[in-house]
């Protein structure tokens, strides 16, 4: 079964990196016809960086490593990604991939399928394709909790900053899951920001601010792209767990 999985992985990426390839080449002036609507996200959407971005965007958010503390050096080097293809099912230690775990914030982002925007007067909700992820980010005029419950998202408060520019901050993090998938950590004092600046009406700009005292020498940041998808509609993909040998994991 281990390599049935690794197997339906290898598929899946192969699969993106395929579609990637295939489309034009995306750029950050990248326009259309139509301009962007005033204060609205709402729509599937579907991460499409540039070609120059393609070496490490699958798995990271810069070509550099950040600048990290030396808590999170040592913990990066306990890191076995499956990136790579140097671990396999039976000796990575992603908890994605061992353990089901949903992926939290931001690493949902590498995983290669869309996400839609669903706007509410007090809430935008962001539902991502992948295990059924939902984040609610508020937009009630709340600030960020000081003493947040800790779990696999965060908490998230959003603002526009104007017609166009739509900034979330997310807080409250546990410390279960990864940066990205090469396995960067963060504590539960990482802080990430996200700017959803819409171009145009079909062309999406997202500028991550991930800061963390406790593994982050400075603010790791870098810019993804996305395109609208009108004519899509989310579809299910789960995580099973079926397929896990959970003795191999258990501790």
């Amino acid at each position: 079964m281990a390599r049935t999985l690794i197997l339906a992985i290898a598929v899946t990426w192969l699969v993106w990196a395929t579609s990637i390839s295939a489309q034009a080449p995306a750029s950050s002036a990248a326009t259309s016809a139509a301009p962007a609507p005033k204060r609205d996200l709402t729509g599937v959407w579907m991460i499409r960086n540039p070609a120059g971005m393609r070496g490490y965007a699958g798995a990271t958010f810069t070509k550099e490593e950040p600048e990290m503390t030396p808590w999170a050096i040592a913990k990066y080097k306990e890191a076995k990604n499956t990136n790579g293809g140097q671990y396999d099912l039976e000796t990575t230690n992603d908890p994605v991939v061992t353990k089901c775990y949903p992926p939290g914030t931001p690493r949902v982002y590498f995983h290669p399928y869309p996400f839609e925007f669903i706007q509410t007067p007090k809430y935008v909700l962001m539902l991502y394709e992948y295990d059924h992820v939902i984040r609610r980010i508020y937009t009630d005029g709340r600030p960020l909790p000081p003493d947040p419950e800790l779990t696999w998202g965060g908490t998230s408060v959003g603002r526009w900053e104007n017609d166009t520019t739509f900034v979330v901050d997310t807080v409250g993090f546990n410390e279960k899951t990864w940066i990205d998938r090469l396995g960067h950590p963060h504590s539960p004092e990482m802080h990430v920001t996200e700017r959803f600046r819409r171009t145009d009406r079909d062309h999406l700009q997202i500028d991550f601010i991930i800061t963390d005292p406790k593994s982050l020498v400075k603010p790791w940041t870098s810019t993804f792209y996305a395109e609208l998808r009108p004519q899509w509609e989310l579809g299910e993909i789960s995580c099973s767990g079926d397929y896990l040998e959970f003795k191999t994991f258990e501790k």
